[in-house]
This record gives C-alpha cells, sequence and structure tokens, in this order.
C-alpha cells in the first residue's frame, strides 16, 4: 500500500525538478532563438535539416509515450510481466530515436559542421543536445525500474518511482514537440 504523505512529498519534489528542466529548456530555445540566424557563412538549417528524419524521429519518441501510457494501464501486481514488456517496448522506440539522433549528429560533424563552426550550430547542438541526453538518462532509469520490477515486483515504492519516470518521459515527449517545430520545421520552412 502506498503512503500519502511520502507520495505527495515525491511528487512535489518530482514537479519542482521538472519545473526546473522547464527553465533549463526555455533558456536553451531562447539561446536558439537569438542564435539560429547566426551561421557565420556557414549552412543554415534548411541546408543541414532532413525533415523526414526528424519526422520519423519524432513518431519514435511520441509512439514511445503512447507505449509507456499502455504500461501505466497494465499496472497491477497480477500484471508485471504486461508492464515490463510495455516497458521493453517504450525502451526500444527511446534507444532507436537515441540512435538516430547520434547518427545525425555524427553526419553533421563528419560534414565539418559541428557545434565550434557557428552560433547557430552551437545553439542547435547545445539544444538538441540536451534534450538527447535527458532521454539517455531516462533509458538508463526505464533499465534500472524493469530490473527493479522484475526482481521486486511492482511493489508501492517501485509504482511511485514508475509514475515519475511516466511523468518525465510525457516531459520530453512535449520538449521534443517544440524542437521539432521550432528548430527542425521552422529551420526548413525559413
Amino acid at each position: 500500500m502506498m503512503n500519502a504523505d511520502t507520495d505527495s512529498k515525491t511528487f512535489f519534489g518530482f514537479w519542482v525538478y521538472l519545473m526546473s528542466d522547464c527553465i533549463l529548456f526555455a533558456t536553451l530555445f531562447a539561446t536558439y532563438a537569438v542564435l539560429h540566424k547566426g551561421t557565420f557563412g556557414g549552412p543554415s538549417g534548411k541546408e543541414l535539416f532532413n525533415l523526414p528524419y526528424a519526422l520519423v524521429e519524432t513518431f519514435l519518441l511520441l509512439i514511445s509515450s503512447f507505449t509507456s501510457g499502455l504500461a501505466m494501464m497494465k499496472i497491477g501486481p497480477e500484471n508485471k510481466h504486461r508492464v515490463l514488456g510495455w516497458f521493453f517496448v517504450t525502451f526500444l522506440l527511446g534507444a532507436g530515436f537515441v540512435g538516430m539522433e547520434i547518427n545525425e549528429f555524427y553526419h553533421m560533424i563528419q560534414e565539418g559542421n559541428g557545434p565550434a563552426r557557428s552560433g547557430f550550430l552551437t545553439s542547435f547542438f547545445t539544444l538538441v543536445g540536451t534534450h538527447g541526453f535527458h532521454v539517455s538518462m531516462g533509458l538508463i532509469w526505464m533499465v534500472i525500474f524493469m530490473a527493479q520490477a522484475f526482481c521486486q515486483g511492482l511493489t508501492p515504492v517501485i509504482l511511485r518511482r514508475f509514475v515519475c519516470l511516466k511523468l518525465f518521459w510525457h516531459f520530453l515527449d512535449v520538449v521534443w514537440i517544440f524542437i521539432f517545430t521550432f528548430v527542425y520545421l521552422m529551420g526548413v520552412l525559413g
């Protein structure tokens, strides 16, 4: 059985953390907004970004959010394997997203378009890379969650952690939607 006092303190603390991440990403978006035209003779987003590729990344992350929601719907001690199954699918989709992002960064750097090339690229790599780092940390958290849930079952403590993980994962989806819209879509169209 979950302790309401402990749960409320945990969830309040986690919301404070998410709000601090909102401030971090707002700052990175503001920096990108200031520097996105600062190409200094280098390529712009229109020349660099592959919109269909970024759209596949977007679908991977959004579908992973859906599968984490399916895991939440299966919560219950008798459904441990279903919860873990949906979280494994979520993990695979998230790992696919990170893999695609690393691939994109690798090819941009190989073509001489790394973060040191211009203010635009510095802000791009910082914003998108920070999001990718958060997704990577979410994947590590998922592995830990799945291992704990597999060994200990869906205890109240693990369920509380699961709710926080799910909130974190949805938060990352929302941030990515802003990145896709303001960085990739507007970069290709503008």
